[in-house]
């Protein structure tokens, strides 16, 4: 079979630029609803179902991540595409719809179910018409577009609420979702022929059930169950049971959904793991630095956002230049080995964190974390979609996305627990009656008498030390790990079909 014909570089540059704001879209949805929440609350009741409204989009869409990376792979990227959009904007109608907590649930699930999707897609497609020599510049983008999303999320999120109506954070989603899907519409033109596909419903039902019984897991343990509770043992065991099931059905599968020859790719393999680990610290630094800068420091939540912008601009520099090193040399063997060093450097500065410690300081150790993010997200794709066959390419990317959202994940819930525990240790009968470490927030402690608000501050910010020493720690097995990496020269163009391969519909 002959090479497709290559994108004209103007069909590029728009089909870049759709899916750059799909990804967008998808990733602020994982964010922007957090400082909402009170509001939402205020308005539709349900507060003992708040976590909810974000847990149920980050678990669809965790979920059904790999499921669109094969299907995308059987039956065509674009239609597949254009699908997840229309679910994804129809969840977020409903979402500005919602009368009651539960409708929201719901909705925001729905919109998982197009989000994780384009997440996975967005990638692939870029794997269709960029050639990967040339594709590390496009991966810098879409890092610098989810690191935009990470801190801009809550502020985004702020003011719309404070200008607006909290059913406007859902609304946005559908003039720029509409805009952005006629506009790959237009640009994206299916390649391949068709072909009879076998779906892997076995293998789809076994790692639904192992990834929501891992992020329920996740999600629950700690708050709302017991870690050793009979339910959180039964999810424990069921994803255990799951995952030894899906493997076996995935070794006699005709057409795997997750195959195990992808795991014979020790880029794959390294790289999965790397990402876990920086998407597990990442998400540990998003949710505790503002802890720490509000409680610890005074600052409001707006400002306290602002102060993580170090961490998106290193991301966004490291990206960039990464994926310029790697269009230039063809090579990226030392940038995850400098990226995880420089990460494992800046989380161990902020271990070191105290009340006192100057806004600069702090500036530079956030820079640094990010500095250190940005290498792995943006080479780790490209390096994937290099080296896996091109029939594999769908299922490489979306394996990569799925290893790195179960990382963050569990990296919340992980930095949750030590956090909590630790907490509750170091105040133990410090704090006056009807004040507890679960309910502390800035505005309490604010309100303490200035004896007592310094030992409660001073008390916070160390029990914020051992989230900071695990992330090190875990960053530095990501540094180990990059010298058992089996780097390969990135190729100069769009590779071909292999031979007998089933491309599917519209790749």
């Amino acid at each position: 079979m002959t090479a497709p014909a290559a994108e004209p570089a103007q069909s590029r540059k728009l089909i870049i630029t759709a899916i750059a704001v799909m990804m967008l879209l998808a990733s602020l949805d994982q964010t922007i609803v957090s400082t909402a929440l009170p509001t939402i609350v205020a308005d539709l009741g349900g507060l003992d179902h708040l976590s909810w409204v974000v847990t149920s989009y980050l678990l669809v869409s965790t979920v059904v991540a790999p499921l669109y990376g094969k299907l995308g792979d059987l039956f065509g990227r674009k239609v597949m595409m254009q699908i997840s959009v229309t679910l994804f904007l129809l969840g977020s109608m409903l979402c500005g719809q919602a009368t009651s907590m539960t409708f929201l649930i719901l909705a925001r699930g729905l919109q998982g179910v197009g989000g994780g999707g384009l997440m996975v897609l967005a990638q692939t497609v870029i794997g269709d018409v960029v050639a990967p020599r040339e594709r590390g510049k496009v991966q810098g983008v879409f890092a610098a577009v989810f690191s935009l999303s990470s801190v801009a999320g809550p502020l985004a999120g702020g003011y719309i609420v404070d200008h607006f109506s909290w059913r406007w954070i859902f609304y946005i989603n559908l003039p720029l979702g509409i805009a952005a899907l006629a506009a790959f519409a237009i640009a994206f033109k299916p390649r391949g022929i068709r072909t009879r596909h076998q779906i892997d419903y076995l293998g789809a039902v076994f790692l639904t059930t192992a990834l929501a019984s891992v992020v329920l897991f996740t999600s629950l343990g700690g708050r709302t169950y017991p870690w050793g509770s009979p339910f959180m043992l039964t999810l424990i065991g069921t994803a255990i049971a799951a995952t030894i099931a899906l493997i076996v059905a995935e070794r006699h599968a005709a057409e795997p959904i997750l195959p195990p020859a992808l795991f014979r790719h020790n880029t794959f393999v390294v790289f999965s793991a790397i990402g876990f680990i920086v998407f597990a610290t990442m998400f540990g630094a998003i949710t505790f630095l503002p802890l720490y800068l509000q409680v610890a420091k005074g600052v409001s939540p707006t400002a306290s956002g602002l102060q993580l912008l170090p961490l998106m601009l290193g991301i966004v520099t490291s990206s960039v230049a990464s994926g310029r090193i790697m269009s230039r040399t063809g090579k990226y063997r030392y940038l995850p080995v400098a990226g995880t060093l420089m990460l494992t450097l800046g989380l161990g500065l902020l271990s070191q964190l105290t009340p006192a410690t100057p806004t600069w300081a702090l500036i530079a150790m956030v820079a640094m974390v990010g500095l250190g993010m940005g290498p792995t997200m943006s080479v780790g794709t490209t390096a994937i979609q290099n080296a896996v066959p091109r029939e594999m390419l769908g299922v490489g990317t979306a394996g990569f996305q799925l290893f790195r959202q179960v990382g963050g994940s569990i990296g919340i819930a992980l930095f949750g627990t030590l956090f909590s525990a630790r907490l509750a240790a170091l105040l133990g009968d410090t704090l006056p009656a009807g004040l507890n470490p679960a309910s502390i927030d800035a505005a309490k402690v604010a309100a303490l008498p200035a004896g007592l608000r310094a030992q409660v501050v001073a008390n916070f910010t160390d029990a914020l030390h051992p989230v900071f020493v695990t992330s090190a720690v875990m960053a530095a097995v990501a540094f180990a790990l990059t010298f058992v990496l089996e780097a390969k020269p990135l190729r100069g163009r769009v590779e071909p079909h292999s031979a007998g391969a089933a491309p599917g519909v519209g790749h």
